[in-house]
């Protein structure tokens, strides 16, 4: 059972404040009203039912507890007999009293936002009820009873399951407002119910073969039926009045004695036949009493005699099912045997399958990786690819060297912390001393060191390995998502509900397991490339000359995708925006449908979707860049038409490559890329910059994390740490 639904025990505060009301509904003065609402009641207390009852209460209100059903045990629904208004909205009702019909002076009854699937038929003897509110429960249909109500005014039946109005409801002629769902109303029709309550009486009255007349010829004898007879003066005067009414209340007076001396009589007559018929019970007690006996002694008797042939039987059974255990037992050894075989047979077949077709993949990935032409020899650019070597090991240093001055004014003591920076101030001595080099003796050492050219190909590969850079991303957008995690759990934590925490410490579970997949991913791929490079470095030794630096300017004049596809008819301004959204993978969808900037803006995110662009909030990010750069090109036609000069695929001078920026999936908007940042909650000054796994949180600076092994909010052991690096 949801725990929704289980009976709760009320809070403090609500006890307190059903105390208050029943004191102040008992207290002299009261008004006629009993407000119990809000109190976490899962049924109305006896005493709510003893007090209506001895106070004549007019008006209950119980709405917005957990109830379940209107009258508790031992209670009787006649002790509301009284009640005018009855609010029992926002509950658990799942039914009303079979016999609600006894409230014969209720007039507004609302049972709003319940769990109701049928109205009772004895709802029609609410003769005066003028408001019935049934809104948003689980009814599929009116009982005819309804028809019954000749002083109804006001009836709200919408947000249920009804399709059909009953009949009868036409002889309601009162009936001022009706409330439905029109659009999914069959009987009246959706057009008639369309048109207001006037139209739906008309076709009622039509359908019964009654003339319709408007309810305000009906509603002044219902409105004044009341105080009709408290209105009215007597012709005498006001003293005629006062003593006719003092002979009328003196004339009830005594049929009221009369009355109660007949009651008296009864009662005496009522007791006598009341002690006859329990004797008479006691003996045929004690007559069935002894036939039980004798029967219950029968019974054990023929008990005994079947318990002796069942287990006798049963012991046959047993050795039966024995035997036929062991048989299927036999069996299933001898299949599964069989079924063994057959899969280590299938999965040797494969493997070698697998294992011949990965070699031959591989080793004509090799033969093109190793192979240089003679065309690539004599093209070689020297002192340009030593250039950008140079500028590609210098911008390499000098965030190694950045990344770790910083880690050791974070992390160390005083005095290591001063070894530490005398060590850097050497190493950044000898950048100084590298930049401030003639610029043709940097290329020249280059140029001879065949280590610095490996070193310089090892960056440059890492950074343009599309994989690596997607799983970077990735790894980023999950930081991100943590840390928001992390401030949404210490943020909410003392005001949320448990199915709120319940549901955020789920989504951190999922993305702490997706990070640890990541980073194995992440050194997998890193490890490739070093066998990449271990095996180029091995095909290097045959002492080939400029080895590294063919490879090097193989690895920047190599044309990515989007560029071939470019060649191909892709329009320039289309590609950037997928490389941008980092969804460059789509890139021989797009060509391959011949889509075109124009065809997307007529494109709608289905469209894509039946392209092959599954991500939703990638579609509609594709969907709405494409609509500002037309927009923007009705403005500047020249975005769209680049000069005639510019051609794509155009070679440029061999640099140092960019780092592509790392751009979020166009899963939320762009403004939200930036990390959020969120203070320690262990010294509560610096900013929390380490993720613990497995538990996901991002609460902890630097420092205060070395001395944890367990996580401060969660108290899960910490198996791994990871910093954050935030860039400027």
């Amino acid at each position: 059972m949801p725990l929704f639904f289980r009976k709760r025990k009320p809070s403090e505060e609500a006890r307190k404040r059903l105390e208050y009301q029943m004191c102040l509904a008992k207290e002299a003065g009261a008004d006629d009203i009993l407000d119990i609402s809000k109190c976490e009641l899962s049924e109305i207390p006896f005493g709510a039912f003893a007090t209506c009852k001895v106070l004549q209460k007019k008006v209950l209100i119980v709405h917005t507890n957990h109830l379940t059903s209107l009258l508790p045990k031992s209670c009787s629904l006649l002790s509301l007999v009284t009640i005018k208004v009855l609010d029992l909205h926002d509950n658990q009702l799942s039914a009303l009293p079979d016999d609600i019909g006894q409230l014969t002076a209720l007039q507004v009854l609302n049972v709003e936002r319940n769990q109701l699937t049928y109205l009772p038929r004895s709802i029609g003897n609410l003769t005066q009820l003028q408001t019935l509110n049934v809104k948003d429960n689980k009814l599929k249909e009116l009982p005819d009873t309804l028809g019954e109500l000749r002083s109804l005014r006001t009836l709200d039946i919408s947000e249920n399951e009804i399709q059909r109005l009953p009949q009868l409801l036409a002889h309601v002629r009162t009936l001022e407002t009706l409330s439905l769902d029109a659009s999914s109303m069959i009987y009246p029709p959706q057009e008639v119910c369309s048109a207001g309550t006037q139209a739906i009486q008309q076709f009622l009255c039509k359908e019964s073969g009654l003339e319709y007349y408007s309810p305000s010829q009906y509603l002044l004898p219902v409105l004044e039926q009341d105080g009709a007879d408290t209105s009215r003066d007597s012709p005498d005067g006001p003293t005629g009045r006062v003593s006719r009414e003092e002979a009328e209340w003196q004339n009830r007076f005594s049929d009221y004695e009369k009355r109660k001396e007949q009651k008296m009589l009864e009662k005496l007559e009522f007791e006598r036949r009341l002690e006859l018929g329990q004797r008479e019970h006691a003996q045929l007690l004690q007559q069935s009493n002894n036939q039980k006996d004798e029967i219950l002694q029968t019974v054990k008797e023929e008990q005994s005699r079947l318990e002796q042939g069942l287990s006798e039987h049963q012991r046959h059974l047993d050795a039966e099912r024995q035997r036929l255990q062991e048989q299927l037992k036999q069996t299933e050894q001898n299949i599964s045997n069989r079924i063994q075989r057959l899969l280590q047979e299938n999965q040797r077949q494969k493997k070698s399958s697998e294992i011949l077709k990965s070699l031959e993949n591989e080793r004509i990935r090799m033969e093109q990786l190793m192979s240089i032409t003679q065309e690539e020899t004599e093209n070689l650019r020297r002192r340009e690819i030593a250039s950008a070597m140079q500028q590609m090991l210098t911008e390499s240093c000098k965030n190694r060297l950045i990344q770790m001055a910083y880690e050791s004014q974070r992390q160390s003591l005083v005095q290591q912390t001063c070894s530490s920076m005398a060590e850097m101030d050497e190493r950044f001595q000898q950048i100084l001393s590298w930049q401030q080099m003639d610029q043709n003796k940097a290329i020249s050492q280059i140029l001879q060191e065949s280590a610095m050219q490996k070193a310089a190909f090892e960056a440059l590969q890492v950074k343009k390995d599309l994989m690596h850079r997607q799983i970077r991303n990735q790894i980023k957008l999950i930081e991100t998502e943590l840390l928001q995690l992390t401030q949404l759990e210490v943020k909410r934590k003392a005001l949320d509900t448990e199915a709120l925490q319940e549901m955020i410490s789920e989504q951190r579970w999922a993305l702490s397991s997706l990070l640890r997949q990541l980073l194995k991913e992440k050194a997998r791929r890193e490890e490739e490339l070093r066998e990449i490079l271990t095996e180029l470095e091995a095909k290097s030794e045959t002492k080939q000359e400029n080895y590294w630096l063919i490879q090097y300017q193989r690895l920047l004049n190599q044309k990515p995708l989007s560029l071939k596809l470019q060649e191909e008819g892709l329009e320039r301004q289309l590609a950037a925006l997928l490389v941008d959204l980092s969804a460059e993978h789509y890139l021989p969808l797009f060509a391959h449908h011949r889509i075109s900037l124009d065809t997307l803006s007529r494109m709608s995110p289905a469209d894509l979707a039946k392209v092959g662009v599954s991500e939703a909030g990638l579609q509609h990010e594709i969907l709405r860049r494409v609509q500002e750069l037309l927009d923007a090109a009705r403005i500047q036609p020249e975005l769209l038409n680049p000069p005639k000069g510019e051609v794509l695929g155009a070679p440029e001078e061999p640099t140092a490559p960019e780092e592509l920026p790392e751009s979020v999936s166009p899963s939320a908007p762009p403004a939200e890329l930036e990390l959020p940042t969120s203070e320690c909650v262990v010294c509560l000054e610096r900013e929390a910059q380490m993720i613990f796994l497995n538990c996901g949180h991002v609460c902890c600076c630097h420092q205060c994390c070395q001395p944890l092994r367990t996580c401060p909010l969660c108290r899960r052991e910490i198996t791994q740490r990871l910093r954050l690096y935030h860039s400027s």
